[in-house]
């Protein structure tokens, strides 16, 4: 049980992926100009780490050393296929939105990141762990950064919610400053590192008011087989 709580806090928290390892930056930073935006490019992207970690560690035994970087890599273009194409076909408003982006998953140095330092090195059940809090560490920052965008820009929070995500997401669509003209910077290219940069600098004052742990981190995680 220990080991999946240090799982999740590494996820969610101490080593996540776009303010701990700093990666992924580049869907973070183009997509999030509004909260339903993150909130979608999140589910994608957890959709794929789930998937990729569980089949790589399913089949880690039966994949050679020398061919592991080009099976990983077919493995996971596999996978961001399949959700371009269901996301196409169930969701195609947030496809249109996120257009290339989705498809660009099999770039993210973060899925293959998680696929090569742990999920063909463990177990299904902690790969898929980790592939989830990773996935959700992700999601609350795209989420977290294309909300202060939109607030700022807009006044809204998750708009158009219902129409990108489904009816189910309705409930999400507030106005939080009615009749708001916005800040254009906040929705343009420079908002984006703005928002990012603030979401670190709280992460760091919030890092040095803990205490420190010198086990933190999945080092101490051995891997199997």
């Amino acid at each position: 049980m220990s080991q999946y709580r240090q799982i999740f806090r590494d996820g969610l928290w101490d080593n996540n992926v776009a303010m701990g390892q700093m990666l992924a930056l580049c869907p973070l930073l183009a997509v999030t100009t509004s909260a339903t935006n993150g909130l979608g490019m999140g589910i994608a992207s957890l959709a794929v780490l789930l998937l990729t970690n569980t089949i790589i560690s399913a089949v880690r035994g039966v994949i050679s050393p020398q061919v592991r970087i080009p099976v990983l890599i077919v493995l996971i273009a596999t996978v961001v296929t399949l959700v371009d194409m269901a996301i196409n076909a169930w969701l195609h408003d947030l496809y249109k939105v996120l257009g290339l982006f989705i498809a660009l998953i099999v770039t993210n140095c973060a899925i293959f990141g998680r696929a090569e330092s742990f999920a063909s090195k463990q177990p299904v059940p902690l790969a898929a762990a980790d592939a989830l809090a990773m996935g959700l560490g992700f999601t609350w920052v795209l989420v977290a950064v294309g909300g202060m965008r939109e607030i700022l820009g807009s006044g809204t929070l998750f708009a158009n919610a219902s129409l990108l995500l489904g009816s189910h997401f309705a409930w999400l669509e507030t106005t939080i400053i009615p009749h708001y003209k916005g800040i254009l910077l906040a929705i343009l290219p420079p908002g984006a590192f703005m928002a990012l940069g603030f979401l670190i600098a709280i992460k760091r004052l919030i890092d040095r008011r803990l205490p420190s742990d010198s086990s933190h981190g999945l080092v101490s995680i051995q891997p199997h087989g």
